[in-house]
């Protein structure tokens, strides 16, 4: 696996016992990326670098998906079939978090534990773009970024403005919100992945959801279609989160 070489291979498990691999690498503030379907791709594993460039310490755990398998159709349906039948993910269900959010806040816990700080970073992308959200409950996470986040699945209107949080979380991230802890959120402004839960983020979060359109057509913001303001936006707003004065 020559792009994850340099990359510490690892594992993490959770209070209830699930285990994921993770690749970590980097020093400085903790950031985890959580990679879109259909995995850990050469573009994910290259904005994962960007990020160690930029003083980061990294960790990306792989969910699904075989690691540094590119964007292609038939990896892409592969990774659809697994999380299809994985209970570990919402698919279409409205008003609930993700079963994986557990999982991920103990990440978070584990690495702010360690790193110390104001707390860690999160970003999500496509299938999960909500995560960071649902990982912000928890006080580890203080820089949550939402990139096109498209699940639940648009079909219907109900669906497309839904923000995968059960309504004890979305309360939580609520009074995060209003404590300080601000929600960063990019989208391609023509996706029609990612429906109109950014509206709907607009009204929970008001001034503390700090919303980005991009113009254009495109759908992975920071990846396959990669937009560089997009990207610096991004560094800028753990820049502003994560350093210590």
């Amino acid at each position: 696996m020559a792009l994850l070489e340099s990359w510490t291979a690892g594992d993490h498990t959770d209070e209830a016992g699930t285990t994921h691999p993770t690749y970590r690498k980097g020093e400085g503030p903790g950031v985890i990326v959580i990679h879109e379907i259909p995995g850990l791709t050469p573009t994910v594993i290259g904005f994962g670098e960007e990020l160690v460039a930029a003083g980061y310490t990294v960790v990306m755990p792989s969910l699904f998906g075989r690691p540094e398998a590119p964007m292609s159709g038939p990896n892409v349906l592969r990774a659809m079939k697994q999380v299809c039948v994985s209970k570990e993910f919402t698919k279409l269900a409205t008003g609930e978090t993700t079963p994986m959010a557990g999982w991920l806040r103990s990440l978070a816990r584990s690495l702010h534990a360690e790193l110390g700080g104001p707390g860690v970073g999160a970003l999500g992308m496509c299938f999960t773009g909500g995560f960071a959200l649902a990982m912000m409950v928890d006080e580890a996470v203080a820089a949550p970024v939402l990139c096109q986040p498209s699940v639940p699945f648009t079909i219907g209107a109900r669906r497309k403005a839904d923000v995968n949080l059960s309504p004890a979380d979305l309360d939580a991230v609520k009074r995060r919100v209003a404590g300080g802890c601000a929600v960063l959120g990019i989208q391609y402004a023509s996706d029609p992945l990612t429906g109109t839960r950014f509206d709907t983020l607009d009204r929970e979060l008001g001034e503390g959801f700090i919303r980005i359109d991009l113009p254009g057509k495109g759908h992975s913001v920071v990846t396959e279609q990669r937009d560089q303001g997009a990207v610096d936006r991004v560094l800028a707003f753990f820049d502003e989160r994560l350093r210590v004065a």
